[in-house]
């Protein structure tokens, strides 16, 4: 509480002044702004209404609860009285979770691309009353900085130019706008087929095989991101060029590329599971937050890597994302939350959050928990000696003040693996088995000290999307390893979602819901309609699992899902679908995502979702729609493939045709399979006993009751 003795000319503090509208909302980014002296509203009609009748400009900030610059212009300028003032006083305000609407996000943020040629979070842009941007950016410091204009500067002469210049600023951005309109837009034209798959597929990995960084692996110096999709699409590649040097290539750069990541600071190896990005070209400086969506791909990637290669490194890597999935980002219904912050407050005290703090460490902090001396190792090495000469720790801290620019990490270390196991036995002389006990014994004794530190920021959002990404990821691991357990979780995981992120009554995905103050789940006061990548990366999760449980109720569901998405999302002129829905009259673009990024295109998702789909439902109209699809992005995959590297995967499926052996002929002939695929009524048991019967486009091959030989015929 505060108390009565503070200067009666100081400004309240933040939990001293009452809440603002963004206090009913229940997304954590919201809530984050819910005590600013800005006049903060949520997106929606009655903001809309204020900027008529007031005749302001809205100002729209974008961002997301785990977003590090987010809370340094919040604690800059959105803490600031006077920068409060002038907001509130001058324009409408509008506060948008990225995660929650995407579509208002990518509207915005193509524009603020196209007019300041970057784009990024906190997101700040201009519009008139009528949601039409006339000027954006990314981060703004509170003041003039260099030649740098601070926010209070640019509301000001946004102030003035609204007063003399209005028909400048509003043509200028219709002008853009129009512009956009037309560059964005992706239609096929009449009678056109997709590009040829083998084509797309070289030129992408040609791309792919220039962009690629050898030393490290990855596909750029720095920053360096993970892109599963590139690898996903690298596999892929690899798996129908086995013999050629090119597909050699392809899977060098993909294994390479995850061994590199999974030795880097960008996996927790103390806390399990990836952090967003590294800030250099070896792995090592993470940018610390953690996103489901990272840990859903990275799953399926190197649980794919361990398929094509029978290397265990990948299959332990796996386990290890779900293990922490498993343990930090799940709900008790069985959902799955957002993502974990990068900042926190620092272990030995202080009110101010430090970028990495819950997962750094001293040289003073490990040697002082790993005291005990090694029986047998060379110089009476200890513990942590042993440990610290392993993951490359330094008395120094081992940060390069290049990849440290706010003096966050001074003096700190980011665990990176420098040895292998072989080579730091070898170096205190003692053996491969002691040496890999003693770095888990001790991994397991900091995650014990990490446990009474601050603890980052946990966004308890549940997206359909991003939940539907983790179930193709607990699915895809389970199947592949036969883990009873990680399966059982993929069910509970799907069970959240009909229960709690579908309108049955509406037949609507639900985009989001989120943990209330009781550990219950709970749904917004208006909840929002799901969008493309919430229904294609859940039906993806739900043919994963039913492909790793063979229940059809699952295969069911998500044939369902989609005759919901083909009648609300496609494009029937122009083909392929948009990513929300295009009546909306708030979204002034009706856009058809063109990018695999950090999550892939729900287009891509879609051309491979209609293709399995058509397979096991025998339905030719969606491998008909598939190919539409692949038809509208026809440029973009002729030109640049490697910007659509899951989409080229889509093409190649469509191209190399699909061996149909993931179905369970029960003999159940009313069942669900038997009445959309009447060829399973002639398929028959060899001599009674369990019988496979490998099938491309509904002809099958013999029928084989030997696991060997079914071997044989699926790598023929």
């Amino acid at each position: 509480m505060a108390s009565g003795s503070e200067g009666a000319g100081n400004p309240p503090t933040k939990l001293q002044r009452p809440p603002n509208r963004l206090g009913l909302e229940k997304s954590s980014y919201l809530l984050q702004h819910a005590h600013n002296p800005v006049d903060w509203y949520p997106w929606g009609q009655e903001a809309f209404d204020k900027a008529k009748q007031e005749d302001k400009p809205i100002f729209l900030s974008v961002g997301y609860s785990t977003c590090h610059w987010c809370h340094v212009m919040e604690r800059e300028s959105f803490e600031d009285e006077e920068i409060g003032k002038i907001l509130s006083d001058n324009f409408v305000c509008i506060k948008v979770d990225r995660e929650e609407r995407p579509d208002v996000d990518k509207v915005y943020m193509t524009f603020v691309q196209a007019t300041s040629g970057g784009g990024g979070w906190p997101m700040s842009v201009w519009l008139t009353p009528d949601l039409r941007p006339f000027l954006g950016g990314t981060y703004f410091p509170p003041r003039d900085s260099g030649r740098r204009p601070g926010l209070k500067t640019v509301l000001a002469r946004i102030m003035e130019q609204w007063v003399d210049n209005r028909d400048g600023l509003e043509s200028s951005g219709e002008r853009v706008l129009e512009a956009l309109k037309k560059g964005t837009s992706i239609a096929t034209n009449p009678g056109e087929t997709p590009p040829p798959a083998p084509d797309v597929a070289y030129r992408c990995f040609a791309q792919l095989a220039h962009s690629y960084e050898e030393e490290y692996g990855g596909f750029r110096d720095s920053p360096k991101f993970p892109s599963p999709v590139n690898l996903m699409f690298l596999m892929s590649f690899w798996s129908v060029n086995r013999s050629s040097s090119e597909g050699a290539e392809a899977l060098q750069m993909t294994l390479h590329t995850l061994r590199m990541m999974a030795l880097g600071g960008i996996h927790d190896h103390v806390g399990q599971g990836f952090h967003r990005y590294s800030t250099d070209s070896s792995w090592h400086v993470p940018h610390f937050e953690k996103m489901l969506y990272d840990q859903a791909q990275l799953a399926v990637a190197y649980v794919t890597a361990y398929q094509v290669s029978g290397e265990q490194v990948f299959s332990d890597v796996a386990q290890d994302i779900l293990l922490y999935v498993s343990r930090d980002l799940s709900d008790k219904s069985g959902g799955f939350y957002s993502a974990e912050d990068a900042d926190s407050l620092p272990a030995l005290g202080g009110t101010e959050k430090r970028e990495g703090a819950f997962c750094v460490w001293t040289w003073l902090e490990i040697r002082e928990l790993l005291p005990a001396v090694v029986d047998g190792a060379t110089g009476g090495a200890t513990e942590a000696d042993i440990f610290m000469h392993h993951y490359g720790v330094k008395e120094q801290g081992n940060v390069d003040p290049e990849q440290d620019p706010h003096g966050e990490l001074q003096g700190q270390n980011v665990l990176i693996v420098r040895y292998s196991v072989e080579l730091t036995a070898a170096r205190f002389a003692l053996t491969v088995e002691k040496v890999s006990k003693l770095l888990a014994s001790a991994r397991a004794k900091m995650a014990e000290v990490r446990k009474s530190r601050p603890a980052p920021h946990l966004d308890t959002k549940m997206l359909a999307s991003w939940n539907g990404l983790m179930l193709s990821g607990f699915a895809r691991v389970g199947s592949v390893l036969d883990d009873k357990a990680l399966l059982e979780r993929a069910v509970h995981a799907a069970r959240f979602l009909k229960e709690h992120l579908w309108d049955a009554e509406r037949q609507i995905i639900l985009h989001s819901c989120y943990r209330g103050d009781e550990m219950e789940v709970e749904q917004g006061v208006s909840p929002i309609a799901g969008f493309l990548d919430d229904y294609a990366f859940v039906i993806c999760g739900l043919l994963d699992l039913y492909e790793a449980t063979l229940e059809t109720d699952w295969l069911r569901w998500a044939e369902e899902l989609q005759e919901r998405q083909d009648h609300l999302l496609w494009d029937a002129e122009g083909g392929g679908y948009y990513c929300s829905n295009p009546a909306d009259p708030t979204i002034l673009l009706r856009l058809k995502q063109d990018q695999d990024g950090a999550e892939p295109s729900p287009n891509s998702v879609s051309s491979l979702n209609l293709l399995r789909l058509s397979h096991y439902t025998g339905r030719k109209d969606w491998s008909q729609r598939s190919q539409q699809l692949l038809a509208a992005f026809s440029d973009r995959l002729t030109r640049v493939p490697i910007a659509l590297p899951e989409m080229v995967r889509g093409s190649m499926a469509n191209h190399y045709t699909p061996k149909q052996v993931l179905m369970l002929a029960n003999g159940e002939t009313e069942g669900y399979l038997y009445q959309r695929l009447p060829v399973l009524s002639s398929l028959t048991r060899l001599e009674g006993r369990a019988t496979a019967y490998v099938c491309e486009d509904f002809t099958c091959a013999l029928p084989v009751a030997d696991p060997q030989e079914l071997r044989t015929l699926l790598l023929a």
